[in-house]
């Protein structure tokens, strides 16, 4: 086989000597437009994990690096005057120019022909004469460009500015510092990559440096100016700037975040930069362009001439890594961008927020890498709620009104579809109840209508009348007697989503028979073609259903309820007055964002005057719609200003559910940036929803600042004690069991403790 390689950096050259040394025979060639000494980088980092994928796709190559490269363990943040110190990361840094060398020197010695100072203007006169074009040519990729109909790139620019620099200042740690200028904050990214030099990148937000004057300052001026403001992590060294082919403001860049549909277009196949970027602030670009070289070598080893074949497995199985890393580069350079955001938190929780930014590391993982740093971490969080040893975040108390809750587990509302003419029965008893006793500090009911065509389906609980009423005050009472959780009310209205079957009968889809007219902010289906069209709500049917709402509260007062949620959230009849997918009314509740938070808001108000001001109540929004022209994360922050002003303690941050067009991103914990954004933006607490299903997420998210509550819905489906059980888990025993039971905390928690010393043992 002969197969060029357009791109002599380490994506290309790694998977040159990996396919040449699996197969000597094949006829490999590494074009590259630069000297083979040129290079506009500085240091390259890898963690431990991935320097031990290196040594086993090709040992010298591992031995060469890591005679080269500079390891370290620990993370600096500097914040506010304060050091706060992690150990136990395991990275190691390498000169870029040096692990060049080091790649050129072993695909030479394996028989690869570098070629350098060669341009290559596309790929079309390479494909015609080689088996396969290796297009490793990085984010500026010509061959991208060329067949981008084909490739289906989507290329974001970011916003924030950065300059990447070198210094002779020995850092002894990864470095990340924060400094307050009288144009905003400006970040520092730095670690040491050998024995003489430091990487040092200054990343600030645009905003920012427009208002600096970086834009007009010659490169020199503005490398000054970075010294200047980072000069107690320099003590004196200089700046060097190795892009002497940039003028002025064009050494500051902007990352752009890229990631193709397509990998391959008949021979030609791209790798690294070309088909993915990764943003430095994970330090993975390099790391993501050399195991993709891995995969492409191995494939094309396998499959042998069937190149079609090789491509679509390697696309297949890189597509999901970089997908996942991107995933996690993403939140982390979303946090740097959005540093402002967090610059209100105290040192303790900053830090931590920051190092657990991309959700890839956790408090258990912390923990792992250094146990004293967490502790540290678990104890300050726990002197906030008045305890006074380190405790994990999940068992602290939240304080809201007059009500204490124990911990932050909440079991999350879940349609159950199990009532019958509203009233809720001795399923819902055993549902919230045995929830109530496996330890999260409060159960929340299902959406509970506020009037028999307020339902989403006939089988949906109501509290429009005594006989519902009484039923509701029976569960309470039970929650209140026999466990020491909270219990609240979600009411809601379910608008053009209603008159359907129970959701294992056919989700969303219309009754066969039996259905009741709709209501909505406008007149549009929820699903085209299938489902009912609603009538657009007139005034007096507004005033109506605001009473319904206020009747309904009135009653869940009288049923002791201890918390109110209002639904605004997942397309039902308040959401759908505030998305603009689903409201286009020309009257004054509809057009600005304002009048169409104008009806919900209403509502709210009137509930929240009928509710006990002890009492806290909370709103369930939908954050994000998933659909150009829809709600977005920034439209929410507005939409939670709005709720705040009116008085609510606490915004509930779901999303999606408003139109079939959604195209949500799932993963762990996705909706948690949402609750993040509101939480640090808008400054009101929040709950965070959206697969998360381990303690140790929850430990995370509430540590960092990101929630103050946590809604835990499967999991606790599976496991009704899903708190009590993450508590034995976490070797943490001061948690509330119903005393009939404690015979089974016992045999839990040293069943356990025997399990961890097996492993050690192993």
């Amino acid at each position: 086989m002969r197969i060029v390689c357009l791109g002599g950096g380490p994506a290309g050259l790694y998977f040159s000597i990996l396919a040449k040394k699996a197969n000597p025979s094949w006829d490999i060639t590494v074009i590259e437009r630069n000297r083979a000494d040129a290079t506009f980088g500085w240091g390259v980092v890898f963690s431990d994990r991935t320097m031990d994928g290196f040594r086993d796709a090709d040992q010298e190559t591992h031995t060469a690096i890591t005679l080269a490269f500079r390891h370290w363990d620990d993370i600096d943040v500097f914040f506010k005057g304060h050091k706060i110190t992690s150990g136990g990361h395991g990275f190691c840094g390498i000169a870029r120019i040096k692990l060049l060398q080091i790649l050129q020197e072993r695909a030479a010695g394996l028989g690869v022909q570098l070629i350098f100072q060669t341009e290559v203007t596309g790929p079309d006169a390479y494909a015609a004469r080689y088996d396969l074009v290796i297009a490793s040519d990085g984010v500026f990729s010509v061959t991208r460009k060329k067949y981008e109909a084909v490739f289906k790139p989507n290329i974001q620019v970011r916003q924030n500015r950065f300059i990447w620099l070198g210094t002779r200042k020995k850092l002894d740690a990864f470095t990340f510092d924060f400094a307050k200028t009288e144009w905003g904050w400006f970040n520092l990214h730095g670690y040491r990559f050998d024995e003489e030099w430091s990487t040092f990148i200054v990343e600030t937000p645009e905003e920012n440096w427009l208002k600096a004057g970086i834009d007009r300052m010659p490169a020199q001026q503005s490398i000054a100016l970075c010294e200047k403001l980072f000069a107690d992590r320099l003590d004196g060294f200089p700046l060097i700037s190795n892009a002497s082919h940039l003028r002025g403001s064009a050494v500051w860049l902007k990352f752009q975040r890229v990631l193709c549909e397509k990998w391959f277009h008949k021979n030609i196949v791209l790798i690294g930069d070309a088909a993915h970027t990764a943003h430095f602030a994970i330090g993975s670009g390099t790391k993501l362009a050399m195991e993709d070289a891995i995969a492409l070598a191995r494939v094309l080893t396998h499959h042998g001439s069937d190149v079609r074949c090789a491509l679509e497995r390697y696309q297949e199985e890189r597509e999901v890594e970089a997908l996942k890393l991107q995933s996690a580069a993403r939140n982390r350079m979303e946090w740097f961008e959005q540093v402002e955001r967090y610059v209100h938190l105290d040192p303790e929780q900053f830090s931590y927020s920051l190092l657990t930014g991309s959700q890839r590391i956790g408090h258990e993982n912390l923990k792992l890498r250094d146990a004293h740093y967490v502790e540290g971490v678990e104890r300050w969080f726990a002197a906030r709620c008045g305890i006074h040893r380190p405790i994990p975040p999940m068992f602290t108390p939240f304080c809201v009104r007059g009500l204490s809750l124990k911990n932050r587990v909440i079991c999350s509302p879940m349609a159950t579809y199990n009532a019958h003419n509203g009233v809720p029965n001795d399923f819902h008893l055993v549902h919230l109840g045995a929830r109530a006793m496996g330890g999260a500090a409060m159960v929340v009911t299902e959406m509970t209508c506020v009037s028999p065509d307020a339902r989403i389906t006939p089988a949906c609980p109501g509290m429009w009348n005594d006989e519902q009423q009484n039923a509701w005050k029976r569960i309470v009472d039970y929650v209140h007697t026999h466990t020491n959780a909270r219990i609240a009310l979600q009411l809601g209205h379910s608008g053009r989503k209603g008159s359907t079957r129970r959701g294992w009968e056919g989700i969303d889809q219309p009754l066969e028979s039996g259905n009741w007219p709709l209501l909505s902010a406008s007149p549009l289906p929820y699903i085209e073609g299938l489902s009912q069209v609603p009538r657009e709500a007139a005034r007096v049917d507004m005033e109506r259903i605001k009473a319904d709402f206020v009747a309904a509260t009135r009653r869940g007062v009288a049923a002791e309820f201890d918390w109110l949620e209002l639904h605004c959230a997942h397309g039902y009849l308040l959401s759908s007055f505030i998305s603009p997918l689903t409201n286009h009314r020309t009257d004054e509740y509809g057009g600005s964002l304002v009048n169409r938070c104008r009806y919900p808001l209403e509502v709210f108000r009137a509930m929240r005057e009928a509710w006990p001001q002890d009492k806290p109540m909370s709103v369930r929004i939908s954050v994000h719609d998933w659909v150009p022209g829809g709600l977005t994360p920034a439209d929410a922050a507005e939409v939670a200003r709005l709720f705040k002003a009116a008085g609510a303690d606490v915004i509930d941050c779901s999303s999606g559910q408003v139109s079939k067009a959604e195209q949500p991103v799932y993963g762990r914990m996705f909706q948690v940036p949402f609750s993040d954004r509101i939480r640090n933006e808008v400054g009101i607490p929040t709950i965070a929803v959206g697969n998360i299903f381990e303690g140790d997420h929850v430990n995370t998210i509430i540590a960092a600042g990101r929630a103050d509550l946590c809604a835990i819905a499967r999991p606790h489906l599976a496991d009704p004690a899903w708190t009590l059980h993450e508590a034995a888990k976490q070797g943490y025993a001061d948690v509330w069991w119903p005393d009939p039971y404690l015979g089974g905390k016992q045999q839990l928690e040293r069943n356990l403790a025997r399990a961890v010393q097996l492993r050690l043992q192993v």
